[in-house]
């Protein structure tokens, strides 16, 4: 005869438990280091373009860095050394609730690379009118040779030659600065016309992150992907030939909720794309009446100069970035930062693993982009006529270690925990969403949840979770009778809010 089953305490006493896992990880925003990182002038600027939006500066000067990045585009690379070259792409995503700031912060930056386009934009359409009158000339004038050329084959007399107004020439392109929003084969269109690169503007990054990969089976998750490294990119064109262009460099930012950031740290593919953005989550300001505005002037200034920035041409005639190189002092200070990076990774894994793997690269774009500020704002010269030396690196890098990175831990949240520990918070979670009081491993798999849908994962959450005694393992009497008893995980009142 089988004996029975140990059973199971009716009532547990439980010590004192690891409450953490009960709480959200959310650290606190890191300060701000304006006045450590930029130009007088362009300090001054974000300070009083902020409050006069009534928004955290944290959400300007990510505007300014990508819309600044994205200006230069190709115009402007970056190069610590022989065989290594970014471009100066900074891609920003701003956090925060809809009454966050981030909308008027973003659209305040946008103003002046909006002005800076229209005259652009006017210049273009007065061509595009032009062309379109060729266009109906060169339509009559092909009617017409096509009558005289039937006329001349009646008689057996071979066709007038063609005559040159039945070609109107190319469509004029109408420059984009900045693009709300487009289909992969649309920008890819622009992005061949305008050789220097654009930014996109997107109002939720969540949607349009989380529909990428539906979207011509993961190819426009590829294009991007190549557009933040300036890389060569061919696009495939329904019903057209396919249209490459040679170094594919666009700008993304954008705001986000913190609700559909969670959504897109567990829905997302990881392959990398979230975390070349730079993740942007203040405190929320005073509300108050501003005291100060930013200066209209000194913004449509300095746009100028971003502008003004061009692309040489190569040997072939085709235009080409300037590389501007390291000095020697910023090369030794990149061996250095590169060995803190390494440092870094120990201990870490998911996404911040992967953005920590990128800071080398964003300290050598930083390096370019802050030099370009300093050149737009405070009259600095242009980051073509001096290597980029260890004051400009030792900005960026500073900014990286005291805010950046501090902020990525914030943003990313669970996401930025040990593997182990973050299955564990999915589990408190999901124990929660179904008032478990007691369950099984098994009944755990069949929820099939991201992070926990197989047995390592659940076993890592269990072991976790054990150890700060908020489950406990027991064996469950009600198993078959002659069965082999089910390994049963009584559940911590605390994770419900109850006494233990």
């Amino acid at each position: 005869m089988n004996a029975m089953p140990e059973p199971i305490p009716f009532k547990l006493q439980w010590p004192d438990a690891d409450l953490r896992f009960l709480r959200p990880h959310l650290p606190e925003p890191p300060k701000l280091p304006l006045s450590e990182v930029l130009t007088p002038c362009a300090a001054e600027w974000i300070s009083a373009t902020a409050e006069g939006a009534g928004a955290p500066p944290d959400y300007v000067l990510a505007a300014l860095l990508t819309v600044t990045g994205a200006t230069m585009g190709n115009a402007r690379w970056v190069s610590p050394w022989k065989g290594w070259a970014e471009p100066p792409l900074i891609w920003s995503m701003c956090i925060g609730n809809p009454s966050a700031g981030k909308s008027p912060a973003i659209d305040a930056v946008l103003a002046p690379l909006r002005r800076a386009e229209r005259p652009l934009r006017q210049a273009a359409e007065a061509e595009m009118a032009a062309w379109e009158k060729r266009v109906k000339l060169a339509k009559l004038a092909q009617e017409m040779w096509d009558k005289k050329a039937r006329a001349a084959l009646d008689k057996g007399n071979p066709p007038p030659p063609l005559p040159k107004e039945v070609d109107a020439g190319p469509a004029p392109h109408i420059p984009r600065l900045v693009v709300n929003d487009g289909t992969v084969e649309r920008l890819g269109v622009i992005a061949q016309a305008q050789p220097k690169g654009f930014l996109q503007m997107r109002d939720e990054l969540a949607g349009w992150l989380l529909t990428m990969e539906a979207r011509n089976g993961g190819s426009d998750r590829a294009f991007w992907l190549e557009a933040y490294g300036g890389r060569s990119f061919t696009v495939e064109r329904l019903g057209r030939p396919p249209l490459t262009v040679g170094r594919l460099a666009i700008g993304a930012l954008g705001g986000i909720q913190p609700d559909r950031l969670n959504d897109l740290l567990t829905k997302a593919s990881d392959d990398g794309l979230l975390a070349r953005f730079l993740p942007i989550w203040p405190g929320r300001v005073p509300v108050k009446q501003p005291e100060r505005f930013a200066s209209d002037a000194v913004a449509d200034a300095a746009m100028e100069r971003l502008t003004a920035m061009q692309m040489p041409l190569s040997e072939d005639g085709e235009p080409r970035p300037w590389f501007v190189p390291f000095g020697s002092d910023a090369q030794a200070m990149m061996n250095d930062w590169r060995a803190t990076c390494a440092e870094w990774e120990s201990g870490v894994d998911g996404l911040l693993l992967s953005f920590i793997g990128k800071l080398p690269g964003l300290a050598a774009r930083l390096s370019l982009v802050l030099a370009a500020i300093g050149h737009a704002f405070d009259g600095e010269p242009d980051p073509v006529q001096r290597p980029i030396g260890q004051a400009e690196l030792g900005r960026a890098c500073h900014f990286i270690e005291s805010y950046a990175l501090p902020m990525a831990r914030r943003a990313y949240g669970a996401a930025s925990l040990p593997q182990s520990e973050r299955a564990a918070r999915r589990l408190v979670g999901l124990i929660g969403e179904k008032g478990w009081e007691r369950f099984t491993a098994r009944e755990v798999r069949r929820m099939q949840r991201a992070g926990l849908a197989g047995m390592a994962e659940i076993n890592s959450a269990l072991s976790v979770l054990e150890e700060a005694d908020l489950i406990r393992a027991v064996t469950d009497a009600a198993a078959p009778s002659g069965g082999r008893p089910q390994r049963l995980f009584l559940v911590n009142p605390a994770i419900h809010g109850g006494k233990v």
